[in-house]
């Protein structure tokens, strides 16, 4: 091997191990319990909640967007446990029959959160004929 093979092997070898740390990082994660109540502070069972990761980086594919997304129902005391999701922009939605449609964007950046969803009984429908 000549002294060029030889600079271009180390060369090469050099990046190589420089590029391992970075990539073995994990994007950071939280855990996520979202509470769902009615307006007089109830609990409120089988709701749905839609979780939407919507913004941030994985840089695990060379900073293409990473879509992740949950269809959860509320249990008999109002809470959703959403399992661990990246750190960042975070779409909630919640459905329940008898009650307003809720949906909000959250910045999340902690290891843990909990959400508390108030839903609102529906308003009468408008009318411009009466």
């Amino acid at each position: 091997m000549g002294l060029h093979t030889r600079l271009r092997f180390l060369a090469l070898a050099c990046a190589v191990t420089l590029a391992v740390p970075v990539m073995a990082d994990d994007p950071p994660m939280t855990n996520l319990r979202i509470e769902v109540k009615t307006h007089a502070d109830r609990p409120l069972e089988r709701a749905s909640v839609v979780v939407k990761f919507v913004k941030g980086r994985n840089y695990f594919k060379l900073g293409k967007k990473t879509i992740t997304s949950w269809q959860l129902k509320t249990n008999q005391d109002g809470i959703a446990k959403v399992p661990p999701l990246p750190q960042g922009d975070i779409l909630i939605q919640v459905i329940a029959k008898g009650y307003q449609t809720f949906g909000q964007t959250f910045d999340v950046n902690e290891p843990e959160r909990t959400i508390e969803v108030k839903l609102n009984p529906p308003q009468p429908q408008f009318s411009a004929h009466q």
